[in-house]
């Protein structure tokens, strides 16, 4: 075959920082709930109940507000007042209006692949939250398509590829979370390439993909990736 047609991105915390900024939001939560009960496990029961609302909120900071209020009002036993329930909305808001922060070198490296390959950014999310930032990222205009999804999982990345016209031996994706960048794709018989983020969302590290599978590569900076991708496009030319 020819190779890798298409390159798919992943956004938050591959193109942008974004796990930095939840997991302050739910330290502080922490600390709010943690004025009125004297338990250890605060953080595993909200991530409890965020996985039990994904199908009703879907993903991002809007879903994971409600589930904080939520909780507190569960860990609490109710007792929690209407002014830290207001703080804890107020967490939200500031979630949504922290700026866009380009990780290091991922400009460089999102040109050179876009020199190279046709790209496109697949992310999932709140609808309003992920245009704003796309739309203030800066590199809006070096993707070919650029899909908002409410899953990442193999049936949306079928459609995609079918509404691409790219089969799936012709396409790789990159991104920092296994379960939703890396093990669908290559699932599909697709290529992948992982490049970890220092904090990981528990929910995304809910897949298991062999270290040492084919058609993966794992690379430690966006600096990394238009090498992995000529790799990748080698390997695919000679399948």
């Amino acid at each position: 075959m020819a190779g890798i047609r298409m390159v798919g991105f992943d956004a938050d915390d591959t193109l942008w920082r974004s796990e930095d900024y939840f997991r302050a939001a739910q330290d502080e939560f922490e600390q709010i709930v943690g004025r009125y009960v004297d338990i250890d496990d605060v953080a595993d029961r909200l991530y409890a109940i965020e996985k039990a609302n994904i199908a009703l909120f879907g993903y991002g900071v809007k879903g994971m507000a409600l589930s904080m209020v939520e909780a507190a009002v569960t860990i609490t036993d109710a007792r929690i007042s209407a002014s830290d329930v207001h703080r804890i909305v107020g967490l939200a808001k500031t979630l949504l209006q922290h700026p866009v922060e380009l990780l290091p070198g991922i400009r460089d490296a999102v040109e050179a692949v876009a020199g190279a390959f046709e790209i496109v950014l697949i992310t999932k999310g709140d609808l309003f939250h992920q245009e704003q930032k796309v739309r203030d990222c800066g590199l809006a205009d070096l993707f070919r398509r650029i899909e908002i999804v409410s899953e990442k999982d193999v049936s949306t990345y079928r459609r995609l590829l079918e509404e691409f016209d790219c089969p799936a031996e012709a396409f790789a994706m990159v991104g920092n979370s296994l379960r939703s960048d890396i093990a669908p794709v290559l699932t599909l018989g697709g290529w992948g390439v992982h490049v970890p983020y220092h904090l990981t969302w528990a929910h995304e590290t809910e897949a298991e993909v062999a270290a040492d599978a084919p058609r993966l590569r794992v690379v430690a900076s966006a600096d990394a990736l238009p090498e992995a991708l000529r790799s990748i496009h080698e390997a695919a030319a000679g399948a």
